[in-house]
Order: C-alpha cells, then sequence, then structure tokens
C-alpha cells in the first residue's frame, strides 16, 4: 500500500494571490494557496477559513465585514459561497453547469456583481446576484468578453475589463456604457477600482515584460511585480494591493511599504508506493493491445484497423488478420470503400501525409491527393465517387476519388474529430469543440452536422450538458440507414435517433456498460467498439457484447552480439568533466563496463566524439500532430539524440500502437513511455481530453489505464480536488505517478509532479507564476519539500532564435520538418528578432530563475517541452540552451534530461547513466557539452538499446 508523510510548511510570500480590505480597514482577507485566509491589517499569522476541497480564491469582504463572497470551484464548476469572518456560516449561492466568477458586493451589501458564462452565450457577461431572494439578472448584454466588476461607491455604476484590452463603466439605472480607459496597443488591464469618491480607477496594466499600477492617467508603482487584481481603499486614503510575493500598502503619491504576513500549510514530504515498470528485459510473445481506429467493411464481413506500424484486416468474426500495407512508411485511418474492393488510408511514403488507396484484389497503391499539406483520416462517401478527410489545420476537405480535385468544405477547426458521411451522402458529422467563450480555454465536445454543398455548420449536444469522450475515434458515426448516430460519452457507447438533417430525435440511449472507445457500426444493428484492449461488437437493440479475437502478437526488439565503443571522451550522467579515452562495452542490449581504453580492442571507433546518455524529454504529445508528422516524428527525436520521450497525454490507442510499433522495431524511435487522454472535468479544450463528470467515472478511466499498461496519469485543468485526490489515490495502488497543471493543493493530495511553470489553469492566471513569469518563495519552498517535480516547459525559448537560429538553419530540421511545420517555424525566428521578444527573453529569464531557484534548493527539475505546441526536438535543446542562458551550468541543465529524467520513469537504474547494466541508450556528439551546451545537438549518431542510427541514415528517406 502506498505510504506517505506529512509535515507543515511556513509561507512568507505567495505569488499571484489577491488580497482585499475590509470597509472599516482593520482586516485582509487573502486567497492564499487557493484557501482564504484573514489577518489583521497590520499583518502577522493568518487564520485558514476553507479547507483544501473548497478551492477558494478571489474574496471580497460585506460592508459590514462579517461575510465574505468567493468564487469555489469545490463541486467543478466556479460558483459563488459565502463565509462568515470566523469561517462559520460557509453556504452557496449560485449552482448550475456555468462558471461564475470574481464576485464584488455591493456597497449597501444588497447585490453582488460577477462575471460568468451563464446563458450559454459563447461570451462571459457581468451579472447581478440579489441577496436576499437569490435571483440573477444581467447587467450587460454583448457578445465581448466582460471580466472583473468593480462597484461605484455609491452603488450607481459598475467598472469592468473590456476584451481584457479597455474599462467600461455601466450606469445601472439606466444601462448608459461609457469607456473609461482606451486600450493601449500591446497592453492588457486587469483589476479595476473605483476610486473613495467615486470619480476615478485604479487598474493593472501589463505591457510586455512590465506590470503598472495605474490611478487615472497616473502610473503608481515602478519596477513592482503587480499582480492584477482590484485594489482596495483604506479610510485614511492608502491602498492596499499584492505585488513582489507581498501585500503592499502604499499612499497614492508613492510612499509604500510590506505588510508581513505568515501561513501554514500541510505538504506531503515522502510518497511511496510500489512502483509499475515496463517489462524491458523479456522477449516473449505479447499480444497485441494497439488497435487503433478499427472500422468495418459496408457488408459487416472484415475489419480495417492499425497496429505495429501496419494496416491490417480482420474477417467479422475474428481469427488471424491478413496485413494490407506494410512498407515502413507510416499508414493510418484505413476505410473500405463501399463496394469493398478498396481502402483509403493515409501514408507519408511519397514525402508527406497523403490519401492513398488499396486495390484489395490486386495489392496496388496509388496515390489519390498531392495536395499543399497533410492530408489525414478519410472517410469513403457512400457512393464511392468522393473521400473526406481533415487536412494538418483541421479544415474538412473532400476529394474526387476519379480526379483527385479537393475542395475545402469548412473553416480551420480546432483539432476536429474523424467525419462520417450520411448515407444519403448529402452530410458530413465529426466532433468538434464549442467554446463557452474566449476568455478561457474550454467547451464541450458536440456533434458538428457539415453541409458539404452550402458550408453550413450547426451543432448539437450528443447528451444534454455532456461530452462526446475524445475528438479522436469516439463518434459521431452515422448508422447505415441513416436514422442514428453512435458516440462515446462518459467512456460508454450511445446512440441517439436522427432526422434526416442530422438532428436528435428524441433522448440518446446508452449501449454498452464497460469502457467504450472507438465505435463504428459493423452491418446494420451492431456497434464495433475497442474496450481495454480487446475488440467487441454489441447489438445496439440490446443484449451482451462479445469479444472479437484478434490473434496477433509481437516480441520486443532485442539486440544480440557484443560490441566494444571507443569514445573519445564520456560523459557518465554524474561526473563533473568529461572522461577521455575511454571503451564503452555492450552486451546485446545492455552497457556491460566502462574502461579505460585499450587498442586493439575496439570494434565502434568514436575516438573523435563526446558519448553521453541518450537524452530524455519528459514531456511531449507524438499524437497531437502526430498523423501529419508520421515516420518524420521518431527520426527527428533521434536525430538530435534524444533517446527517450515521456507522453503526459495521447489518444490512448494511438499510443499503445505507436508503443508496440517502437518496442517491436516495426517503427523507428526513441522509447517511448506515455499515458492516455489527461483525465479532465466537465469541460475540456484539446481533443485527447477525458471529460469527466463524477467520482464514479474515475474507476472506468482508471481501468482503462490499467489494461492498456499507462506508465502515468495526467489530469488536466477541470478536475475538481476531490477527484484529484480519489486519482492520486488509485494512481499510485495501480503503481503510477500521477501529474497535473497545480503545485497547490497538489502538493497535499500527494500528487508526483506539475507540468508546466505556469500553463493553462482553470483560473485563467497561475499561482505557480506571475504574469511576468516570476515565482516566490511559496512556489520554492512547496516544490522543495514536497518533492514534487516540475517539468518547466520553457516555451519562450523560441524568443532566443534572434540570438542563435541553428537549431532552424539544421540540416537535420531541413529535411525532417514537414514543410508546414518548417513555415511556422521560420516565422517564429522572424518574430524573435521584432521589439516584443525582448519582453518575451525577459520572461523566459524570469521561468528559468524559478526553476533555477527549485533546483539549487534540492528541487526536482526534469527537462520536457510540450512538442510539438513547441518545435519537436529542437525545442529540449532551445530550453537547455535557455537555462545555461540564465544561470544553470552546462552540467545541471543536462541532469535535467539525463539523471533527473530518468528518475521521473522509474528507470533511474537503466536510463539517463552510462554504467554497468544500464540500457546502451547512447548519443554521440562533437565538443564537450558540459563547457558547451550547444554541443549536445552536434550528434552524429544515437545508439538506443544497443541498435545504431547514424544522422545520415535517419534523413535518408526524407532528404531532398
Amino acid at each position: 500500500m502506498p505510504v506517505t508523510a506529512t509535515e507543515q510548511v511556513r509561507i512568507t510570500e505567495g505569488t499571484n494571490f489577491a488580497v482585499t480590505v475590509s470597509a472599516d480597514g482593520q482586516w485582509l482577507a487573502m486567497d492564499l494557496l487557493t484557501a482564504l485566509w484573514v489577518l489583521p491589517i497590520t499583518g502577522g499569522t493568518a487564520r485558514r477559513l476553507t479547507g483544501d476541497l473548497q478551492d477558494a480564491t478571489q474574496p471580497h469582504w460585506s460592508p459590514d465585514g462579517r461575510q465574505l463572497v468567493f468564487q469555489s470551484y469545490r463541486d467543478g464548476h466556479y460558483h459563488l459561497w459565502l463565509i462568515d469572518r470566523d469561517g462559520t456560516g460557509l453556504r452557496q449561492l449560485t449552482t448550475g453547469p456555468f462558471d461564475h466568477r470574481e464576485p464584488k458586493f455591493s456597497p449597501d451589501g444588497k447585490q453582488i456583481a460577477f462575471a460568468s458564462d451563464r446563458g450559454g452565450t459563447g461570451s462571459y457577461g457581468l451579472f447581478s446576484y440579489e441577496a436576499a431572494s437569490g435571483d440573477i439578472r444581467a447587467v450587460t448584454r454583448s457578445p465581448q468578453e466582460e471580466a472583473a466588476p468593480a462597484w461605484s461607491p455609491d452603488g450607481t455604476r459598475i467598472a469592468y475589463v473590456v476584451d481584457d484590452t479597455a474599462i467600461d463603466v455601466i450606469d445601472i439605472a439606466t444601462g448608459k456604457i461609457v469607456r473609461q480607459v482606451e486600450p493601449v496597443p500591446g497592453s492588457i488591464v486587469l483589476g479595476p477600482a473605483f476610486t473613495t469618491d467615486g470619480m476615478d480607477l485604479t487598474y493593472t496594466r501589463l505591457t510586455g515584460a512590465r506590470t503598472e499600477l495605474v490611478l487615472g492617467k497616473t502610473v503608481l508603482t515602478s519596477g513592482e511585480d503587480v499582480f492584477g487584481f482590484s485594489v482596495s481603499w483604506l479610510p485614511d486614503g492608502d491602498l492596499v494591493y499584492t505585488a513582489d510575493g507581498r501585500i503592499r500598502r502604499r499612499t497614492p503619491a508613492g510612499a509604500g511599504r510590506s505588510i508581513p504576513f505568515q501561513a501554514e500549510v500541510p505538504v506531503v514530504t515522502r510518497r511511496e508506493y510500489p512502483r509499475a515498470a515496463p517489462d524491458l528485459g523479456s522477449d516473449e510473445p505479447r499480444p497485441v493491445r494497439g488497435i487503433a481506429g478499427p472500422v468495418a467493411a459496408s457488408d459487416g464481413t472484415r475489419i480495417a484497423f492499425r497496429a505495429l506500424n501496419a494496416l491490417w484486416s480482420l474477417p467479422a468474426s475474428g481469427g488471424k488478420p491478413v496485413k494490407v500495407v506494410d512498407d515502413g512508411y507510416f499508414a493510418s485511418d484505413p476505410d473500405f470503400s463501399p463496394d469493398g474492393t478498396a481502402m483509403v488510408y493515409t501514408s507519408d511514403r511519397a514525402g508527406k501525409t497523403e490519401l492513398w488507396v488499396h486495390e484489395l484484389g490486386t495489392g496496388a497503391d496509388r496515390r489519390l491527393t498531392d495536395a499543399p499539406g497533410a492530408q489525414l483520416a478519410p472517410r469513403w462517401s457512400p457512393d464511392g465517387s468522393r473521400i473526406a478527410y481533415t487536412d494538418h489545420d483541421g479544415a474538412v476537405r473532400v476529394a474526387d476519388v476519379e480526379t483527385g480535385a479537393v475542395r475545402q468544405v469548412t473553416p480551420a477547426l480546432f483539432l476536429p474529430g474523424r467525419v462520417s458521411w450520411s448515407p444519403d451522402g448529402r452530410l458530413l458529422a465529426l466532433a468538434a469543440v464549442k467554446p463557452f467563450s474566449k476568455r478561457f480555454r474550454e467547451g464541450t465536445n458536440q456533434i458538428l452536422i457539415v453541409d458539404p454543398g452550402t458550408g453550413g455548420l450547426t451543432y448539437h449536444e450528443p447528451v444534454p450538458g455532456r461530452s462526446i469522450a475524445t475528438r479522436g475515434d469516439d463518434g459521431p458515426v452515422w448508422s447505415p440507414d441513416g436514422r442514428m448516430l453512435a458516440f462515446v460519452v462518459e467512456s460508454r457507447a450511445w446512440v441517439s435517433d436522427v432526422d434526416a438533417a442530422g438532428r436528435p430525435v428524441g433522448d440518446a440511449r446508452q449501449v454498452t456498460s464497460e469502457v467504450t472507445d472507438s465505435p463504428s457500426w459493423l452491418g446494420r444493428d451492431r456497434l464495433l467498439y475497442l474496450n481495454n484492449g480487446r475488440l467487441r461488437a454489441v447489438p445496439v437493440a440490446g443484449g451482451e457484447p462479445r469479444t472479437i479475437p484478434v490473434e496477433l502478437h509481437w516480441r520486443p526488439a532485442r539486440a544480440t552480439g557484443a560490441a566494444v565503443i571507443h569514445a573519445g571522451a564520456v560523459w557518465d550522467g554524474e561526473a563533473t568533466a568529461l572522461r577521455r579515452d575511454v571503451d564503452i562495452v555492450l552486451d546485446g542490449d545492455r552497457i556491460e563496463a566502462v574502461l579505460p581504453h585499450r587498442p586493439g580492442r575496439s570494434t565502434v571507433d568514436a575516438s573523435g566524439l563526446t558519448v553521453i546518455p541518450g537524452l530524455i524529454d519528459t514531456h511531449n504529445h507524438w499524437f497531437l500532430r502526430g498523423r501529419q508528422w508520421g515516420d518524420r516524428q521518431g527520426r527527428t527525436w533521434l536525430a538530435y539524440g534524444i533517446t527517450s520521450t515521456r507522453s503526459p497525454g495521447d489518444p490512448a490507442y494511438q499510443m499503445v500502437e505507436n508503443r508496440e510499433a517502437i518496442a517491436s522495431g516495426r517503427r523507428i524511435g526513441p522509447r517511448y513511455f506515455a499515458t492516455g487522454e489527461p483525465i479532465d472535468g466537465s469541460r475540456v479544450y484539446y481533443n485527447f481530453m477525458r471529460p469527466t463528470r463524477s467520482a464514479a467515472q474515475l474507476d472506468d478511466e482508471m481501468d482503462r489505464a490499467r489494461a492498456l499498461g499507462y506508465e502515468l496519469v495526467k489530469t488536466y485543468v477541470r478536475l475538481p480536488v476531490d477527484r484529484q485526490r480519489e486519482l492520486v489515490r488509485q494512481a499510485h495502488q495501480a503503481g503510477l505517478p500521477l501529474a497535473s497543471h497545480y503545485l497547490y493543493p497538489a502538493a497535499r493530495v500527494g500528487m508526483d509532479g506539475m507540468e508546466h511553470t505556469g500553463s493553462a489553469n482553470r483560473l485563467g492566471y497561475s499561482h505557480t507564476t506571475s504574469r511576468l513569469g516570476r515565482a516566490y518563495a511559496d512556489v520554492v519552498t512547496l516544490f522543495v519539500t514536497s518533492g514534487m517535480s516540475i517539468t518547466p516547459t520553457l516555451y519562450r525559448a523560441i524568443a532566443r532564435f534572434a540570438e542563435d537560429r541553428s537549431l532552424v538553419d539544421d540540416p537535420r530540421t531541413r529535411a525532417l520538418f514537414p514543410a508546414w511545420e518548417y513555415e511556422r517555424l521560420l516565422a517564429k525566428a522572424d518574430e524573435a528578432t521584432l521589439a516584443p521578444a525582448a519582453a518575451v527573453r525577459e520572461i523566459l529569464a524570469a521561468n528559468v530563475d524559478m526553476v533555477l531557484r527549485i533546483h539549487r534548493d534540492g528541487g526536482f527539475v526534469i527537462a520536457g517541452t510540450d512538442a510539438p505546441l513547441d518545435d519537436l526536438a529542437i525545442s529540449l535543446h532551445g530550453n537547455l540552451r535557455a537555462m545555461v542562458r540564465y544561470g544553470f551550468t552546462p552540467y545541471e541543465a543536462l541532469r535535467t534530461a539525463t539523471v533527473n529524467a530518468a528518475r521521473a520513469l522509474g528507470m533511474e537504474h537503466q536510463l539517463g547513466r552510462i554504467v554497468p547494466g544500464a540500457l546502451a541508450d547512447l548519443t554521440f556528439v562533437t565538443g564537450d557539452p558540459l563547457t558547451d551546451i550547444n554541443a549536445a545537438a552536434a550528434v552524429h549518431q544515437v545508439i538506443i538499446g544497443g541498435v545504431a542510427h547514424t544522422v545520415e541514415d535517419l534523413l535518408a528517406p526524407f532528404s531532398g
């Protein structure tokens, strides 16, 4: 059983926290570490009012000083709550599926103004809650994003931020709106508050790497990291706000001082559980679990799918599948022609991902499309004349099978699902995200009906208030008779009756009662789907599912024989200097010995090179854009010396297929440690998130994780704290670490790591970095004390292309990046030379300072990039170079991508070091990376598990 230990940690600084002052000027309330605290205006020891599960932020005092209103994420949505000053009287004011944020009491205490996306209008607006009746009414009605309300002292007006760039004031009685603060190019505004006479406003202005507290047209602060919440005015004319990790009090004229505080929070300092380790030693055959994208022929007799880097055809009754396409390139997403004689699929055998047609009778393949960009996830029209697909930008296109002519039928969509034709060929259905607003990256996965003839787009909820599970292979798919759409909701298959326009008719019906993925129709009355690595079929009208046996196995590819590498120099991952003239003795896939060089013993001459442990990128998402990268992706990682990757989020079956294909030697690439879809709350953003609405659903998600052999569990930004805590318990019982985007209360519930320095967050801002990228003592103390890992993912390292664009111009990048990805990279390199990039570099320096302080205080920093959101493979070197540029030594930076990263994988004795018994994962470079970090990218070849790949061999299929 997992074992934990906890200790109290004293906090004297906070990062991005808000403070509010009672009307009598005697009390402060703050939202430090997502809890509410009160303390006297003079400072001192803070008294905690709310627990971890409340997830409370943005407090505001009632006019009589007896209560605080605040926003709480306790039930998975932001709602308004009240609590008495002594911590009693906790009660919830708002409920429902919408978020209610940033509450402010009116001066008479009778109303509470707040911002909300309620009503489903597609944007945030201002609302008023009547304290006596609980009635809610709209204050503003516009398509703009309106936020951060603040009452005038007489209660007749409300100031608020518009689209982050301006501040308007509305007269409550008349509805008249006056623009109080005009937009300034390159700036955003935050946290308005009226002055005590109601004649002017204070607010925070953020421009580049500078924040300023502004009163009217006067800038009050200089050089402070102002946190951007509304100030509070004291009766004596002073104002109180938060900046530089502290509570600040100042006069408008400029004299200021800090109000000291201290608070204690519990932190898990030891988490021990039996870590599940991947089986890297056995070469016994294993059943294939990575069955990706299964589809059935229209007559229901055969099933096609991807596995082990090949396309297969299987009788619908099961048995031994037949290999259809297997040429070493990346082939994906097969679909049968309506007459069953051919199969369309995507392949990058001609240099980029395009549509190909395979004739099942003759075995001939022909390229159907040769359009710019990538052509992905095809579906054949019912009459066989057209094929619909999505391109690399998410636009849906239709290709004519006879001529290859292509036309676009939707605008670019954000990571849409695979299309499905209506049986009459008039309409397309697919999963697409419908955002709640532009203010936050969140929405629901809905059914989008597309009319290719008119370009019409219509959204439908699959089940009211719920999302399609993922926007990948989880539907919707049209039934052969056109009367139903099938899809997955909350890891169960559902069907909905629809009319000829694809509109739902009546309530959707649940079809399966087990973990379900990738539904498609098997004939007219059955659904084909995946269940924890098994192919299953179930009658739609009701009945027991049956397993369709897939007699397909794989063996790990293992090097055999001995080799001795004569290295000019070696860095073993531990020593602070290179060891010169060394023989590395390999026995199969392991390092047997590391010895002084002896002439005549070596079989591999690397006497002019330095050998270092293979690098590890611990945060990337292979299948965020994996289909369009195709076979290039694995080669790019290796060409830059990266021999292991860890994905904290990928489509589950795409992930397992990729892992099995690489481990079996059927796809070229680094070791691939991964999880499936990150587990999220009721709202989602990316196409590979798992929306959940209840604690009970977590059991299903963990069943999938155990069955498919996840190597970690990742939660995303909308999961409430109680469900985070439950997942930590279940993950640790399964031997799996768990990471999220949060530091606290994650450190309280025993989470293992945090991804990013301060990225996507349900608050819309981070509690680990300020808007200037700075972190304060609370963050460093919590990371060091808890032992949680932090993966920085330094996106802003691209701003250093102005100083060094060698990675952009490198022949490896030019050859292996798809053309559209390389065009994006060139655009970023050009932007790095422009004036705004100077501010980005300042924020980058602050991000590095944060992780350097954590590292040097004994914290656990591991290298990761978020590729391909950042640039594949080269971003790891960009991260390492940025770390060195802003304070790390090359030795310290390299350890985050070797020894530390291996420890995060639970592989500290097998990866990240060149020592006897470790896996033979080696990178050969020119120069000394311990004195020049750029040398880490000067890769000549890699050895992974004893198998060598030269850069020339890796580039060969795509050179030119």
